[in-house]
């Protein structure tokens, strides 16, 4: 099985995905969670700009203060990666291979056939990357899930090339 996935087809940069790498990625989520969890869109720059200008007031009031180093805490974190089932959002690795503006269609090349979403639906669809902190290996090295969760239990699995066009 092959771990890398190629973006390619009707995009400016044709690019590779390497999912072995994503559980060091700020954006992973768990997906023990994700699915039974609310989630609440919220605009990054707006809670980045909250968090900044809190943290910067407190400095002032309080003086620096810096973040706990607990073995614990990094123990607990530690632990959860290696244990842990986790996936991350297709559009930002779509974003970055600029499709072309008459790209319409996002192609899943799979071991069992293709399957075809619209290009608008790609903020709709997460990647599966690890399974109780191992990787996907026998059926990777993605697996495509709606973020609805519809198809938690089938994914589209065995994904060897994402193609648009």
């Amino acid at each position: 099985m092959e771990t890398i996935v190629p973006i390619k087809g009707n995009v400016k940069h044709t690019i590779t995905l390497d999912p072995t790498v994503w559980i060091f990625d700020d954006r992973r989520l768990d997906l023990e969670t994700y699915f039974t969890t609310e989630s609440e869109e919220f605009d990054e720059m707006e809670d980045y700009k909250e968090r900044m200008g809190k943290h910067w007031s407190r400095e002032i009031m309080e003086g620096a203060t810096y973040p706990p180093t607990l073995k614990s805490e990094k123990k607990y974190e530690k632990q959860k990666m290696l244990t842990g089932t986790f996936g991350i959002i297709f559009e930002p690795f779509l974003k970055n291979a600029i499709p072309a503006e008459d790209a319409t269609t996002i192609t899943f090349e799979t071991a069992d056939g293709e399957y075809d979403f619209p290009i608008t639906d790609a903020a709709n669809l997460l990647f599966q990357f690890s399974l109780k902190g191992k990787p996907l290996k026998e059926d990777g090295p993605i697996h495509v899930m709606l973020k609805d969760g519809s198809n938690r239990n089938n994914p589209i699995r065995n994904v060897s090339a994402i193609r648009i066009s």
